[in-house]
């Protein structure tokens, strides 16, 4: 027994600290992200989205942070925000309060739909419309339908996307290496969901297991479902679907996904917990009774903050202050007179594991196993829950 442990403590050792390596190749020409000692006008920044979203916030959080940091805006307190989802707020406080001798983050130009599908078509054209006529100088694009929404032929403003599952196969960029448009950047971390779902099959070597998502060309990208299909092809094990309701955080959407949940725990003996609307603090709360009513471990996609809440494991909490390092970087080079195209898109998150030990003990997890994640996790909640 001693011997699987440290094997296994070996091969979480490899696939999860080590991966503490990251980093971004150079990019094709050098350029400065240092303030220059003149500029002829200030760049109007724009921001886009399709909805509201838990990571968003955070991000532009960090971009906004990290301009200051490296020179361009003025150092600022950014007040803690009433809603852990919602930017439009947030981008209004931005918009009014920064001071800075080279950017402005342009007041009347937020756009959300919402996640609402008749509004998307017509928010693109609007915004389409600004970029033709040169109003705005450069788009903050978060998320993947903003992406796939706007990294195109159809206007040349300089564009950086942040906030993707995967940038690829969701079709905005050509490859990690080439975003296929001048005026385009999209953040790339290739082997990120390879990383996770590895880690999980090592741990639980599981034969089933579940994922649910909408099973949309967007839904799918949310999900990486073409990278769990290549993991479970190499690992060995069967992929238990269940299609959820296309859309945002719906009533309906939310219903279906704690119907897959409820559905799937009944067919599997894992659960990988892919990203979309439907998943959030209403509906989490079911999933994970469901799972732990059957005894199914469940690693989360989008990050602690699920294990917080009950998830058995995830990744610990993403450092957005090097994510927001890396996009604060990209606009200043194009402000400095890069072509997006020509900067460099890959950057690996570092990878740390976080633990949920009280829902270890609910659903029964081996002894050895509870005692490896327990040292091996960086962030363990609910540890004290039984004394």
């Amino acid at each position: 027994m001693r011997s699987l442990c440290h094997k296994v403590v070996f091969n979480m050792v490899v696939i999860l600290i080590l991966s503490l390596s990251f980093g971004f190749a150079a990019d094709k020409k050098p350029y400065s992200a240092s303030p220059p000692a003149q500029i002829s006008k200030k760049w109007r920044i724009a921001y886009y989205e399709g909805g509201p979203y838990h990571t968003y916030p955070k991000m532009l959080i960090a971009i906004v942070q990290n301009l200051a940091g490296l020179g361009w805006i003025d150092p600022l307190t950014i007040p803690v925000q009433e809603n852990d989802k919602d930017t439009d707020k947030l981008w209004a406080w931005l918009a009014a309060n920064i001071k800075s001798r080279y950017i402005e983050f342009m007041t009347d130009a937020y756009y959300s739909y919402n996640w609402d599908t008749s509004r998307r078509e017509k928010t693109k054209q609007l915004v389409l419309k600004r970029l033709k006529e040169k109003e705005i100088d450069l788009l903050i694009a978060m998320g993947t339908w903003a992406g796939q929404d706007l990294a195109n032929n159809e206007h040349s403003v300089p564009m950086t996307v942040c906030s993707v599952s995967d940038s690829v196969r969701s079709k905005i960029i050509r490859s990690a290496e080439d975003s296929g448009h001048d005026h385009v950047h999209a953040h790339v971390d290739p082997a990120r969901y390879i990383r996770q779902l590895r880690a999980f099959h090592e741990i639980f070597k599981f034969k089933k297991m579940g994922v649910m998502f909408q099973n949309t060309d967007s839904g799918r990208s949310f999900a990486a479902i073409e990278l769990i299909e290549q993991i479970a092809k190499e690992r060995k094990f069967e992929i238990v679907q269940c299609h959820t309701i296309p859309g945002g955080a719906t009533p309906e959407s939310q219903a279906s996904v704690i119907r897959c949940a409820q559905e799937l725990a009944l067919k599997i003996d894992a659960f990988y917990l892919t990203q979309q609307a439907g998943v959030n603090k209403e509906t989490l709360p079911h999933i994970v009774a469901a799972m732990n009513d059957s005894k199914i471990p469940i690693f989360s996609q989008a990050g602690s903050e699920e294990v917080i809440q009950g998830v058995l494991l995830s990744v610990s909490l993403p450092d957005y202050s090097l994510l927001g390092r890396f996009h604060a970087e990209v606009i200043a080079k194009i402000i400095n007179g890069a072509k997006p195209r020509e900067l460099e898109q890959v950057f690996e998150v570092p990878m740390k594991s976080a633990f949920n030990a009280a829902t270890a003990k609910k659903i029964g997890v081996k002894p050895e196993i509870y005692e490896l994640l327990l040292r091996s996790s960086v962030e363990v909640y609910g540890k004290d829950a039984d004394k």
